[in-house]
C-alpha cells in the first residue's frame, strides 16, 4: 500500500498525459520519508466512458481520484500525503480547467490490514541491507 486509483471521463483523452499523472502520484508517495513502502505503491487511471456529470447539458468532464491507504501512519503523515497529491492534481489540470467544464475531487481511505490479503516480492528490491 498505498493504492491510487484515478477516474476520469473520456471527454478528457488527447488533452492530458495521464500516465504522467501517475508517474507523479508515485514520485509524491516515494518523496513522503519512507512513511509508504516502495514496493507497495500503486497508481492506476480508470476511463470512463458512461456517465454523467451535473444537469448532462454541457461536455463536463471530471477526475476523481481516491488514496487507499493500511493503517498505521500518523494525522499528520496522511494530510501531507493528501495535501501534496491534490497539489499536483490541480497543477497538472489547471489549463484544462481554465478551458472546460472540469470537476477535480480527492477521497482518502485507510482500512485494517486484517481486511487484506497480500503477496508481494517486489518489496524484496527496495530492503535496505
Amino acid at each position: 500500500m498505498p493504492h491510487f486509483v484515478m477516474e476520469y471521463t473520456d471527454n478528457l483523452d488527447g488533452q492530458t498525459d495521464i500516465k504522467a499523472v501517475l508517474r507523479k502520484v508515485n514520485q509524491i508517495l516515494i518523496d513522503q520519508g519512507g512513511v509508504f513502502p516502495i514496493g507497495g505503491i500503486r497508481s492506476r487511471a480508470i476511463r470512463l466512458t458512461d456517465y454523467v456529470m451535473a444537469d448532462g447539458q454541457e461536455d463536463y468532464a471530471f477526475v476523481h481520484c481516491s488514496l487507499k491507504v493500511g493503517a498505521g501512519r500518523t494525522p499528520e503523515q496522511k494530510k501531507k500525503a493528501c495535501d501534496d497529491l491534490f497539489a499536483m492534481i490541480k497543477d497538472h489540470f489547471a489549463d484544462i480547467q481554465a478551458r472546460r467544464y472540469l470537476a477535480l475531487s480527492m477521497e482518502f481511505s485507510e482500512f485494517d490490514e486484517a481486511g487484506t490479503w497480500k503477496s508481494n516480492n517486489v518489496h524484496s528490491k527496495f530492503k535496505k541491507t
